[in-house]
């Protein structure tokens, strides 16, 4: 490969390292074409970008990104890596456990998630159990209705029981 074709290749990770805000580093090696086709297939439903790349193009590019501090990362970088893009921060982690039930690989070398750094294989559960902006936004709306929805519940059972009070009442004043 020629320097310039290194340097798209570069450029070109730089971008997509900028552009999403979440990365995983995946071992795929030894993975045979038809599982690395169904792999592929799988990331594009689940709207994950894989790229395969060299580990000194990748390191190259992690260096220049300017986005964090990836040296946690630079030792992991051997062997086969695959570059995991996504928008939501668990999702290629459920992806990888999903896909780990029939087949070996892919094994989680390191992510990037919510400006962190998570490295090793360890992590993957704790990346799975994390939650989407989203999902905390949902969450935080969901507690901040309870106490309005128990007010409101409140108020329409004491409707019926002081209906019921006043008619009783009335009843009785009228005998």
């Amino acid at each position: 490969m020629r320097r310039e074709e290194k340097n798209e290749v570069i450029d070109r990770l730089i971008e997509q390292i900028n552009q999403y805000p979440h990365f995983y580093l995946a071992d795929t090696s030894e993975l045979n074409a038809a599982v690395t086709s169904k792999l592929r297939r799988v990331c594009f439903d689940k709207q994950v970008k894989m790229v395969v790349v060299k580990n000194t193009l990748l390191k190259k590019a992690l260096e220049r990104s300017g986005k964090s501090d990836f040296s946690a990362m630079f030792d992991i970088l051997k062997g086969s890596t695959s570059v995991m893009f996504a928008e939501a921060g668990n999702v290629p982690a459920k992806l990888i456990k999903e896909f780990r039930k029939e087949h070996p690989k892919p094994i989680l070398k390191a992510a990037f998630v919510e400006e962190s750094i998570y490295v090793g294989e360890n992590q993957l559960d704790a990346l799975v159990a994390l939650k989407s902006k989203n999902e905390l936004i949902a969450d935080v709306i969901a507690l901040l209705q309870s106490p309005a929805k128990n007010v409101v519940s409140g108020l329409q059972s004491g409707r019926n029981i002081l209906a019921g009070v006043v008619k009783t009442l009335s009843e009785r004043e009228d005998k």
